[in-house]
């Protein structure tokens, strides 16, 4: 019975993305593609929208089984506002203002669900933060993975693929720590992701649209508070789970601010953006993603049993393996670049 909210996320999340594909639906919008994009044909870009109608039946469900914090309200309503303004974006369009005015409302409703950031630990370090700056550093934390989230779906299967792994790696912390409520929702998040991947894998038939790859992006951050409020694991565990996100990210808008481009315009940039163009196309390059995704999660549960000083040799690991890959990257483009010539 626990996991029931789980099976229904999956299956609601797979009927309506089905329903979505059909053009005689109401939400069956199309992305039409520009010059910033990697797919040549429009494909409808409201598999967002079953995703979230999928957590909200799934949330319901599960409130009724396990009892969850009363401080989620805060954050439903969060999810709710970003995946509201992300659907209008998709349909209209929004000003990058206006909807980072959004992000801020949003995490700020998740410092006020109690789940600021009290401390900064790695291995064997803890650093205590004062109530206001954990506040900053939390609404800064929340509104980064929105966005990033949203930068990097920009491939098929990409942005559910990381969703699967990420919060089934979470649920698989919330087990471990006898945690139900937190295991139940996130493992509703890592289904209806999967149920989405069904018709987003590549060949992607339909795309997650704003709508909801910020509400995945602000879930992974809200999940990340949470298990360390919970005591489940240190801050920097949820970050190498979704390090395959937050790594391409964030590198990719340091150096672009450093070049002088505009960092909030759409690009094609992003390390995976790169290997597509590369020759890689979408399912050779999704596939190594997967990979990294299931080795950082993997990475992340192991740390549970290594002694202090393994567990920084791991993070060192992955720091020389996200330097590797990305190094690897300007080679093979600079072997393209002088083949071409």
């Amino acid at each position: 019975m626990l996991w029931f909210p789980v099976f229904i996320a999956f299956w609601i999340a797979l009927g309506l993305t089905r329903r979505f594909l059909s053009p005689a639906s109401r939400l069956h919008i199309l992305d039409h593609p520009n010059d910033r994009s990697l797919h040549d044909t429009p494909v409808p870009r409201t598999g967002g929208v079953a995703i979230a109608a999928a957590l909200a039946v799934g949330a319901a469900i599960a409130a009724a089984i396990v009892p969850l914090p009363p401080a989620l309200g805060w954050v439903g309503a969060g999810a709710v506002l970003l995946a509201a303004v992300g659907f209008l974006d998709d349909r209209t369009g929004i000003g990058p203002g206006r909807r980072l005015l959004v992000h801020l409302v949003a995490a700020g409703l998740v410092v006020a669900a109690g789940l600021g950031l009290g401390r900064i630990a790695l291995p064997g370090v803890s650093l205590a933060l004062a109530a206001p700056l954990g506040g900053v550093i939390t609404v800064l934390f929340v509104v980064w993975l929105v966005n990033l989230y949203n930068f990097m779906d920009g491939m098929d299967g990409f942005a559910g693929g990381m969703a699967v792994f990420g919060f089934g790696g979470l649920a698989v912390f919330g087990l471990l720590g006898h945690d139900p409520a937190f295991a139940v929702l996130n493992g509703m998040v890592a289904a209806a992701a999967a149920g989405f991947l069904v018709y987003n894998f590549p060949p992607a038939r339909i795309f997650l649209g704003d709508a909801g790859s910020s509400v995945l992006g602000y879930l992974a951050g809200v999940s990340s508070l949470w298990g360390v409020r919970a005591g489940l694991f240190a801050i920097w565990v949820p970050v190498l789970v979704f390090s395959p996100f937050i790594v391409d990210a964030t590198v990719t808008l340091v150096r672009r601010a450093l070049s002088g481009d505009r960092v909030w315009e759409a690009h094609r940039s992003h390390y995976y953006q790169r290997l597509v163009r590369l020759g890689w196309g979408h399912r050779r390059t999704v596939l190594a993603e997967y990979m990294v995704m299931a080795a950082a999660v993997g990475s992340a549960l192991g740390a549970r049993w290594l002694a202090v000083e393994w567990q920084w040799v791991l993070l060192a690991f992955w720091v020389l393996a996200y330097a590797v890959v990305s190094m690897r990257v300007e080679v093979l483009e600079r072997r393209r670049g002088a083949g071409a010539r």
